[in-house]
């Protein structure tokens, strides 16, 4: 998402690492293990620096009050959508519509049954605790997939000939599945590369800047494989499957579509804020600078890394209190993010910027 909009000069980067304790992600791969700008080890003390007796899990992404040090927000699909509509100041020129106005109300119909079905479906077949609740989960899975793998037989991407949101929430789950899903969470009943439609549209996407580019394969493996041990109890990483076929001619183009193609700047809200960019560019920073949103939070659960945690209740996913709005222009926060979390965003998500 990142790079597909065009926002690197704006907001910069930090990840975490992709294996940790109970005590969840840490910055193990900063210099001293210390996010440089937060200056914390773990995630969990911006968690606990808003509430300190936070009981639920700690996901990513989630974004973090510079000034303060709290957590601002983890609703990951708020996140994404914020980037799109309240970040066109810094969009890069002919950064693709990720939001059509035309297949809006059909894209939010596409991205809910993705999300449930997909997305969650998986996790439901990985951490089904009884031979019915795993059957039903697969038997769930597999009728989206056949779903999906017919839609995209006779259209290039999700809503047709251009690349949207739908598409960038869906790429997260198709890098994972054949790495981790397939075995580790028992979702088999084929591959994704056996699978002609979807195989091809993973690699069409996966070879488009933005989402190959941050594909790390390895740590995705590595966190799944290492960090679950209640499915996988001696933390041994499979060296397979062999991903050298995401690069390969992918002939999507035959079914037409332009990809990450042009469009004219999307419609800011009335009351979206001006976006100031960071003065901070290292490569491992991400800094918000601004956009207030007067959307609450629509997903009450989110199912980030196997067990499910529930989201943070705020009130303005981009704004930890009122700010004045000659404030707001002034205030950073900075993005927590783990490398190999499918939520869609880099440094949450690993494959999509």
């Amino acid at each position: 998402m990142r790079r597909l909009l065009g926002l690197e000069d704006a907001l910069s980067l930090g990840l975490a690492g992709p294996t940790h304790d109970k005590r969840s992600w840490t910055f193990d791969l900063d210099p001293d293990g210390v996010d440089p700008v937060l200056g914390i080890p773990r995630l969990q003390d911006a968690y606990f620096a808003r509430y300190p007796d936070y009981p639920r899990g700690i996901t990513v992404p989630a974004v973090v009050e510079v000034e303060s040090g709290k957590v601002v927000t983890n609703d990951f699909p708020w996140i994404t959508h914020d980037f799109f509509f309240e970040w066109t100041d810094h969009h890069r020129e002919g950064a693709p519509d990720l939001w059509p106005d035309a297949t809006r109300d059909e894209m939010e119909e596409v991205m809910h049954r993705v999300f449930t079905e997909v997305n969650n479906g998986v996790y439901r077949c990985g951490f089904a605790g009884s031979q019915e609740a795993y059957d039903s989960a697969y038997d769930r899975l597999w009728t989206a997939l056949d779903w999906l793998e017919e839609r995209l037989t006779t259209r290039r991407y999700l809503m047709g000939d251009t690349i949207t949101e739908a598409d960038v929430r869906l790429f997260t789950t198709l890098a994972r599945f054949d790495p981790v899903y397939h075995g580790h969470f028992k979702a088999n009943r084929q591959t994704l590369a056996t699978m002609p439609a979807l195989w091809g549209y993973a690699r069409d996407l996966y070879q488009t800047p933005g989402f190959g580019d941050a594909t790390d394969f390895e740590q995705i493996k590595q966190h799944y494989y290492v960090v679950q041990t209640d499915i996988n109890p001696t933390s041994v990483v499979p060296k397979g499957p062999d991903l050298s076929g995401w690069t390969t001619a992918h002939h999507r183009e035959e079914l037409g579509g332009a990809g990450a193609g042009q469009r004219s700047r999307p419609r800011r809200r009335a009351d979206s804020t001006t976006c100031v960019p960071s003065s901070s560019k290292r490569a491992g920073t991400m800094r918000i600078e601004g956009p207030d949103t007067d959307r609450a939070p629509t997903t009450p659960v989110r199912e980030t890394m196997g067990a499910p945690s529930e989201l943070i209740p705020v009130d303005r996913p981009f704004s930890l209190i009122e700010y004045p709005r000659s404030r707001m222009a002034t205030s950073s926060a900075r993005i927590a993010s783990g490398s190999t979390s499918d939520a869609g965003v880099r440094g949450s998500s690993g494959p999509a910027r």
